[in-house]
């Protein structure tokens, strides 16, 4: 018999984007970890993600996010890494190489990803939201919005990386 061990997650992703303005996040982690990701499918209206992050797998479906980007459907679901490993071969070209922080502020998490590989040089923080106007507290540390602009999106780096960009 198989097991159904698994957890499927569904939901409306809602969240915004920055960049930082110095790396004041590292002090104030609580943890990290290293993410490998790849993509099986770019398609505008959905991206399906492979990533490893630790010793769990994960295979995610994303839809096309709303007019002002800050809104998507996602379904996650966990499988084990073996497999993960095995589907990050047969991704589209541009693995995604990247550590994220956790950063508790306010009554929020900031999750922070720091870039390397192609990416390297590139930090960008994420934080998810319960509704699309919901006010919240700002780390010192939190930059140039970047909600809704698709060269920042992961499916998107991995196609064109930040080290082809003709820097700002």
């Amino acid at each position: 018999m198989i097991s159904l061990a698994y957890i499927i997650v569904f939901m409306q992703e809602i969240e915004r984007k920055f960049l930082v303005n110095n790396l004041q996040f590292k002090e104030e982690a609580t943890n990290a970890f290293e993410i490998a990701q790849g993509f099986l499918n770019t398609h505008p209206e959905r991206t399906v993600r492979v990533r490893i992050k630790g010793q769990q797998g994960f295979l995610t479906v994303k839809g096309k996010s709303n007019e002002s980007g800050t809104s998507r459907f996602e379904w996650e679901t966990e499988i084990p890494v073996a497999e993960a490993k095995q589907l990050l071969v047969l991704c589209e070209k541009g693995i995604i190489e990247k550590k994220r922080y956790h950063i508790p502020h306010g009554n929020h998490i900031f999750e922070v990803d720091e870039f390397f590989g192609d990416n390297e040089g590139l930090i960008v923080v994420e934080v998810e939201l319960q509704h699309e106007n919901e006010t919240f507290s700002k780390p010192t540390w939190l930059g140039k919005e970047v909600t809704g602009q698709p060269k920042y999106y992961n499916s998107q780096l991995s196609k064109k990386p930040y080290k082809t960009w003709h820097h700002e």
